[in-house]
């Protein structure tokens, strides 16, 4: 029979044995974790390389100060700071958000640059209109091609390609190379009804059936400076939305000024009297057609200095 002590030695020895193949396993486990999460996460880094990578933050703006440099105060203005700030710059207590780039890890950035390009088209698009499979060809997600359909389907607009750009869901990366694609055609006031209109920054439906029966009034537009003569159409409105619209040439009703009763002219916004129209009326009848011009009707007193100015700017046909 074998002593006791050699079973105890026995006995230890599997143990130690058991202990030391449990551990192996374990560390071949963590190893092949390990390996699968990083796997994952290149995966990932990779799959997302055009996800959004900025961020929004508030900053406080900086006003101009004039001729001040560093340190130095002025009569009646504030100190010039030295700090980041700059010199002949102000902290303002107010606040502008500002768009960065997020931060990522040089890790994250390598795996990023070294990642293969995906397979995606360049093509000219309006983002207004554009369907869902066009904006995953264009390079987005389906979830974020979705998130930009849904925008569009609760009312959103995109009236600017900027407008696009602040979007969520669009990438800085995949902004640039799509910007130049990038068409949002212009409102033409000659051809959009009330409701294109509306959609405009600033308008409305008050201002949106204004412009319309401005349009009816003229004749047609001539040019965009003249939804300023609509009641309470401010300068700032019009800055507002001065880059969305257009008068197209092809569009355009040339005015029959020369053709039309008075009772017709009198209807006109920048004639707007009975006894002017049936001025320009006698104008027609006592003048060759040859002479027949809008600085002509100035000149024979028919017509105002105001009444002029705006009239010499529209479209008029010829005689």
């Amino acid at each position: 029979m074998e002593s006791s002590d050699s079973k105890e030695k026995k006995s230890g020895l599997s143990e130690s044995f058991i202990i030391g193949v449990i551990a192996i396993v374990f560390l071949v486990v963590g190893y092949q974790t390990a390996l699968f999460i990083y796997q994952a996460s290149v995966m990932k880094i990779a799959a997302n390389r055009d996800d959004p990578d900025t961020v929004y933050v508030y900053v406080p703006k900086y006003a101009a100060v004039p001729d001040l440099p560093y340190g130095q105060k002025g009569p009646d203005g504030p100190e010039a700071p030295d700090g980041p700030e700059g010199p002949g710059r102000e902290k303002s207590e107010a606040l502008e958000v500002e768009k960065r780039m997020a931060i990522h890890s040089p890790r994250a950035e390598a795996v990023r640059a070294n990642a293969s390009p995906r397979n995606v088209e360049s093509f000219v698009f309006n983002p207004n209109t554009v369907s869902v499979e066009d904006l995953c060809r264009l390079g987005f997600t389906p979830k974020q091609a979705g998130a930009i359909d849904n925008y569009r389907q609760k009312g959103g607009r995109f009236r600017r390609k900027e407008d696009f750009a602040k979007s969520y869901v669009v990438a800085d990366s995949v902004y640039r190379r799509l910007e130049t694609y990038i068409d949002i055609p212009l409102t033409d006031l000659n051809v959009a009804d009330s409701a294109a209109f509306d959609a405009l920054p600033g308008i409305g439906g008050w201002f949106a059936s204004k412009m319309v029966e401005h349009r009816e009034a003229l004749g047609g537009y001539s040019y965009k400076e003249q939804l300023l003569d609509i009641y309470r159409f401010d300068q700032e409105k019009y800055d507002a939305l001065e880059d969305l619209i257009t008068v197209s040439p092809e569009h355009i009703t040339p005015y029959p000024l020369w053709t039309l009763p008075a009772d017709s002219l009198r209807r006109h916004p920048y004639i707007r009297n009975y006894e002017t129209a049936k001025s320009i009326v006698f104008f027609r009848e006592n003048t060759p057609p040859d002479q027949w011009t809008v600085d002509a009707l100035l000149t024979a007193g028919i017509l105002t200095e105001d009444q002029w100015n705006s009239l010499s700017g529209c479209c008029i046909a010829l005689p």
